[in-house]
């Protein structure tokens, strides 16, 4: 169930996704024997995320071949919100976070695709429009030849809270 902006914390991030028209949704499970999230001082280390709707709908397939860079940006855009959904989980107040410190996006490619950065930008621009500065971030965009379940995408991260 998508967090109800009436129940979420009074600060900027949540205020953002509601200008964006954005809900959180509900927290995404592990599909493997690990945490979704590790804290270890000041750093939330959150685990890979997919494209993967509440419903269990995910999405699939080549990037640049059965999906477009502009598709697999929404992907990317998708799977952001799920890390979001990640780090409300653990810290109750997206407010509390100081930065997101770094990115590593992974995109499910046809061996002569380019455009990485192009389709990572999905979260990337939705970090830098719901933290501001403090969603810019470090970041690696790299293909791979295939992700868990033939999902398009698949983003961790680190990030320092207070």
């Amino acid at each position: 169930m998508s967090a109800a902006l009436s129940t979420l914390p009074d600060s900027a991030p949540y205020r953002r996704l509601a200008e964006l028209g954005l809900m959180l949704p509900a927290l995404p499970q592990p599909i493997g024997n690990f945490a979704t999230h590790i804290r270890e001082g000041d750093l939330i280390y959150l685990s890979g995320q997919g494209p993967t709707h509440e419903d269990g709908r995910l999405h699939t397939g080549k990037v640049g071949r059965d999906v477009s860079v502009a598709q697999a940006y929404d992907h990317a855009r998708l799977t952001g919100l799920n890390l979001l959904a990640v780090l409300h989980g653990a810290l109750g107040d997206l407010g509390r976070v100081r930065r997101i410190v770094k990115l590593l996006g992974m995109v499910n490619a046809e061996p002569d695709f380019g455009d990485h950065p192009a389709v990572i930008n999905g979260c990337s621009d939705l970090f830098v429009a719901v933290f501001g500065e403090a969603g810019r971030h470090a970041r690696s965009a790299v293909g791979f030849g295939s992700l868990p379940r033939q999902i398009t995408v698949e983003i961790e991260a680190i990030v320092a809270v207070s």
